[in-house]
Parts: C-alpha cells; structure tokens; sequence
C-alpha cells in the first residue's frame, strides 16, 4: 500500500510543482536584464558570505525579537528535518530505511541527528504558536492578516505532530518486533509518545498509526511546496536566491541610464514604467516579499500617515504581475505579444473586433519586455498612484529592515524618472530647484558667484590658487548658501585650519552634486551636474587628494555614485576626518560643554554609508558631554528628518509631519542639544523645534561646531595668556 501512495503523491505534487515553477520562472523572464550581477573580483565570495548572514543566518530577524526568534526556530526546524522528509519519502518504498545505516539510532551521526530533529520539532512548534498568537490574540498592524497565514502555520503544526506519531507508534513496533523492552530513543519526543501508546495492545492498530503519521508528514511536506508559489510563503523558496543575486555595489548607488539622450530621442523608457522595464532581480523581489511588514512598519512616510507602504508597493507590483500573466502568455483572441523591438518585424495577423483576420503593425516592444495588443496599463498611475512615490524620502529604513534584502528605494526613483523625464510630472514645488541646479548650480536658485561668501574673513585658498593642497573642502550647496549651515561651514574651516590641514576649496567651480536632481526622477539634470563637476576634479588631479565633506548627500554621491561617471575619488565625511585629527592629537578638545546630547543619524551617513561611530566618538571626546539615544530609534533605525529624496522643496501629504516625529523622539530623550551631521537633517530639526516651542530650551548644533566650542584656538589661548 505504501509504494502506491508515495509514487501518487510524488508524481502529483512535484508534476503540479513543476508546472507552476516554470510559470514563475516565465514570468521571472519579462525583466529585463540586471547588469549588476556579476561573480568577479571576489564577487563570488561575498556573496556567499552574505547568504550565509542574511539567509541561513537569518541575521536581520532578531530586530523583532520573539517574531524574530520564531522564525528562527521555524526555519532552523526546516532545515533539520529537510533531511527527515526524505528519509520517509524514501520510507514509502523500503520502510525501515536509514540512509544505510548512517542515520540508525545506535550510530553516532544517527543519535545525534534525532536529538537535534526532536528538539527542533519541539521548537517549530513553539514558534507555530508565538506566530498564531500574533495573529489572532495580539494582532499586529505590520502584518498582512488572514486565512492563509493561519492554514500554512496549521500545515506545519500538522507535520510535527505527525512526525513524532509515526516515531512513536513505530518504535513500539520495533520493541515488539524485537521482544524488547520500551526503552528511550535519541528521537525523545517520539519516545515520549512511543511511552504514551505502549498500552495499545493491537500491532494492527499501531501499524495504521505509523502509517497515518507517515502519511502526514510526507504529504503534507510536499502539498506545502506547491502552496507556495501561490502564496507569501514563496519567500521559502527564492529568498536565499535573491539574498545571494543582491545588487553587491555601494548601498548609495542609483543605477545609471545609459545613453540617456539617446533613450530620450527614442522615447524609450529611461525609468520604469511597464513590467518590462523591471529587471528580472525586481521580479525575483516581488516573488520574495513575506509580507512581515518591517519595511512599513520603519518607514517615516508610512508611520506619519502618507500614502507610501513600501510592503504594499511591493505587493500591488507582484499582484499586477501575477494578474497579467495571461495577457503575456495566453494564446486568447485578441491578445497578441511580441518582444521584437523593431516595428518593421512586429507584425501578426491577429482579429480585428469584428473577429475578421488581418495583418497588424504593432509598437516595438520595450528592451527585455513584451509588447501587448491590449490597452496599456502604465505602472504609473494605473498600479502605483503617484502620491506613493512623492512620499518617499528615499532613507532606506524599508531595506535595512527587510529580512530578505529586497531593494525598494531603485524601484521608487526609477518610476520617478519616467514621470519626470518622459511624461513631465512631478510636485509642483520641484520646479525652483530643478531650475536652480540647471542655471545657477545649486537648489536655492541663489547666485553661483556667491558660493564662497561663506568663509568671507577666513582666508582660505581657492583650489584653483593652491592647486597642490592636500585635502579638498567639499562645501555643498546648503552651506554655501543657507545662514544656518554657513556656521558648520566655518566651523568645520576653523578646525582644519587650527589642525594645520593643507586645505582649499573650490569656490565657484563647486556646483551642486546633483543628489537632489537624481532622487527627484532628474536623471538627465543629475548627469550634467555630474559630468561638469567630474571634468572640474579630474582637472585638478582630485583623484590624487582626499575630498572632505560635511553634507552626507554630497559625501554619498561623491564616494558611491561618480565612479558612474569617471570619477573616483577619497572622500571622507567631516565627522570621520575630524575624529582622525582628534586621535592623532591634532584637534584637543579642552573646554567643557556641559549637557545631555542626543545625536541624530543623517540616513545618507549611516544606513547608505555605515558611519555611526565617528560623530559619537567625536561628542565623547568633549569633556562635559552626556551622550543620550533614542529607544530603538537610533543607528540603524534611526528615523529619518524627512528631507531626503529632494523633499527638502516638497511639501508633505499631510500635516503629520516627519521632521516633527523625529524631533519629538530627540527631545524625549532630555537632551539640551540635539547633535547633527548634516545640513538638511539641521534645518529639518531646527524647523521641529520651532513647531514645538523649545528653539530657546534646546540646541541643535553640527557635531564640528560641538567640538569647535571645545576646542581652545591659539588666539583664544594666546588672550587668555595676556590677561
């Protein structure tokens, strides 16, 4: 009876398996090529190492720590009984196989393998329960709720059970068969039930008990495979994959169009707009979503109530996909589908709406894409409205909170580039800055002559005059231009200079880094500002210097995304340059500046670039200070001012605002100063203390003027010797 069943469940659950898969796999295709998957110089092994962390280790669960731990529990159980499954596949045709003895229960490897698979099952099943409470006694709003979660958590509970049934009765058998005494098993759960059903007296009725557990287990193993490529629970399948084909470069790297006028003449997507515009690592990021909800749940749009859930963006991406799949591939009157990208060659004899055949000439498709004789359906606005979008400050809370490395932040920006670029539709309020960049160089429309007012008294050299200096002061637009940044600028000049650094600045050759421009959709604006700036530091053998910048937008596009573009350069944020000078003793910081401290991470400066460390050791290192966090939201989840992604000249959705949010978590803290390092994080938090009142309470200072107070200049020590 057993050889019957096991062959009717393989050959139905693995051909219905197969069948499904390659409808995945199909309509994995449709994307268009990923050119930042390669395997060279070491590639290889950091991939590995990184499926190793992220997927095997499930390094990013704990951040939810008991829903963290029960998945642990769940998918380390899986892997070890991976290894059972098959054993009692296998059992379905030789029943006592052990796997030629090596997993026998008086072998070594067998003994230690059954108490490792009966403590897991115990583990599954702990974890089973903490995901059910969560999903019916204490609801979480991050999570997506419903049958199926509960009916995949009841399958899996199911198979435990009946594992340790199938043991149970089965080592009763044994012990009969043997005329032996009942006695404990590595497999002590199955021992324990074993115990439990020694008083049944009949060998028929334990037979059908072993034969119902078996049954169980090794059906119900391979109906939950093909379950899941209808469900969330997919992620089972392609989240080690897409953790090791992840984008590998720099986490501040955009990807670059291009021959970007070219698409531009052509009308081609520069951004994306259809499915076909999606690379096939973007699908492979829909299939991979588990619906946890930790992207939404950390998302600053999201948590002050605007239209952007990076989970549902996802998922109404993945349910378009799936809800076009016989558009793409069915063979139905009148959907015709071609992927020639030449009109001469797209032609097929379809039916007109009158059913009569003829020949038709159809649009060429999009690169890597289908064309479809239906109605387009533009991702923008017919899946995605564009408010979703706007929203986005392009922090990158949603990646570093996601399990399995989907990226959303490209997604995002590329669909902003096909509104910007192609159809012309962006936030009003883009438009001034947009204009600025391209006329005057910077996103305040000011002067470009008046760049370098800032440091008016302070003498210092001009590049362009001291060519040979050592180190290139980035100043960036926000202090070149805006009062309050200003001050961190000649902070940062006076440090330097005190330190002895060999320094100049650019001046009016500096323009803006076009960061703005590019998270805005502007990739045709990005790309000119970055090529004149590029031509400008190549001439002056920048490459040869090291480049030091107090705004984090400028360090990131600098460091990660010029290399694009020709250039590639030292560049060191002033936070990470001005501890250097600290260690070295080149910088003492003296005088006390007493206080409570709380400091706040710029997104750009730790989840793009993993510098978390330097400011808080600069603010250590100043006697007086009291250094304070924000519960949880700190380091790698701090929250975002609400600034980035060019909404530094937007207006937000609502009245809930997220520069407010944050601040109220700062203020919360005690702290008398709220410490920076960036100049729109500053007037981000400077605006938020205003709104509550507290600009006369609490300070809110740039981590260089924190230390400049600290610091005693010769001038100063050279007064305080006369008096």
């Amino acid at each position: 009876m057993q050889p019957y069943l096991m062959t009717a469940v393989l050959v139905l659950t693995i051909s219905f398996f197969c069948w499904t898969a390659f409808r995945r796999w199909r309509q994995l295709r449709v994307g268009a090529a990923n050119p930042y998957f390669t395997l060279q110089g070491g590639e290889l092994g950091a991939r590995i190492r990184d499926t190793l962390k992220y997927a095997f280790g499930q390094r990013r669960m704990p951040y939810y720590r008991w829903a963290g731990i029960a998945h642990m529990m769940i998918f380390g159980g899986f892997l070890v009984l991976l290894l059972n499954s098959v054993k009692l596949w296998i059992r379905g045709y030789v029943p006592d196989f052990d796997f030629w003895g090596v997993l026998a229960d008086d072998a070594p490897l067998g003994f230690l393998y059954g108490l490792l698979k009966d403590t897991f099952v115990l583990l599954v099943l702990a974890g089973v329960t903490v995901f059910v409470y969560y999903r019916t006694a204490n609801k979480q709003r991050r999570m997506t709720l419903g049958f199926e979660g509960l009916l995949i958590l009841g399958i899996i509970a199911v198979m435990m059970v009946a594992d340790v049934l199938y043991y149970g009765a089965w080592f009763n058998l044994e012990w009969r068969t043997a005329g032996v005494e009942p006695h404990f098993h590595s497999e002590w759960l199955g021992s324990i039930v074993a115990f439990g059903l020694s008083g049944i007296e009949s060998d028929r009725t334990l037979w059908w008990i072993a034969l119902v557990g078996w049954f169980l287990h090794s059906a119900l193993v391979l109906v939950f495979l093909n379950i899941l490529p209808f469900s969330k629970h997919f992620h089972i399948i392609t989240a080690i994959p897409n953790v090791f084909l992840r984008d590998s470069r720099a986490r501040g790297t955009l990807p670059k169009v291009e021959d970007l006028e070219g698409k531009i003449e052509r009308e081609e997507a520069v951004g994306i707009n259809r499915l076909g515009d999606l690379t096939w690592k973007h699908i492979l990021d829909l299939y991979t979503c588990t619906e946890c909800g930790r992207c939404s749940d950390n998302c600053p749009a999201y948590t002050t109530d605007k239209k952007l859930s990076p989970k549902h963006l996802t998922l109404a991406l993945r349910d378009h996909l799936y809800e076009t799949e016989e558009a793409m591939f069915g063979a139905s009157d009148p959907i015709v589908k071609h992927t020639s990208t030449s009109v001469e060659a797209a032609q097929f004899e379809g039916r007109n709406p009158d059913g009569k055949e003829e020949l038709h000439t159809f649009p060429p498709a999009p690169a890597g894409g289908y064309f479809v004789a239906r109605e387009p359906v533009d991702l923008v606005p017919d899946v995605v409205h564009p408010d979703v979008l706007w929203a986005c400050t392009t922090c990158r809370a949603c990646e570093e909170q996601c399990p399995v490395l989907i990226s959303y932040v490209d997604k995002i920006v590329g669909m902003r580039r096909e509104l910007v670029m192609v159809k012309g539709e962006m936030p009003p309020e883009l438009q001034r800055p947009f204009m600025g960049m391209e006329t005057n160089g910077n996103p305040w429309n000011q002067s470009a002559m008046d760049r370098a007012k800032w440091s008016d008294g302070l003498d210092i050299p001009l590049l362009s005059d001291h060519p040979e200096a050592e180190v290139v002061y980035w100043v960036g637009c926000a202090a070149s231009y805006d009062n309050r940044a200003q001050k961190t600028a000649r902070a940062v000049a006076r440090l330097l200079r005190h330190a002895g650094v060999d320094f100049a600045i650019l001046g009016t050759e500096e323009t803006c880094t076009g960061d703005p421009a590019r998270r805005a959709g502007n990739e045709y604006l990005f790309q000119m500002l970055c090529e004149q700036n590029v031509e400008t530091l190549n001439g002056y053998g920048a490459d040869k210097k090291t480049i030091i910048t107090a705004c984090p937008h400028c360090f990131n596009t600098l460091a990660n995304e010029y290399p694009d573009f020709g250039g590639k350069y030292d560049v060191v944020h002033h936070s990470e340059f001005l501890m250097g000078l600290v260690a070295r003793g080149k910088l003492v910081p003296e005088k006390p500046v007493e206080g409570k401290v709380a400091f706040h991470d710029s997104c750009y400066l730790g989840r793009y670039n993993d510098v978390y460390d330097s400011p808080r050791e600069i603010l250590e290192s100043i006697p007086g200070v009291q250094l304070v966090e924000v519960p949880y939201w700190n380091k790698s989840r701090g929250l975002c001012c609400g600034a980035g992604g060019a909404q530094m000249w937007m207006e937000e959705q609502n009245q809930n605002r997220v520069n407010v949010k944050r601040t109220l978590q700062l203020i919360d803290t005690g702290a008398s100063t709220i410490a920076s390092g960036c100049p729109f994080c500053m007037t981000m938090l400077t605006d938020g203390l205003k709104a509550q009142e507290k600009e006369e309470e609490i300070e809110q200072l740039d981590i260089a003027e924190m230390l400049e107070r600290s610091v005693v200049f010769a001038k100063d020590r050279a007064a305080e010797a006369a008096e």
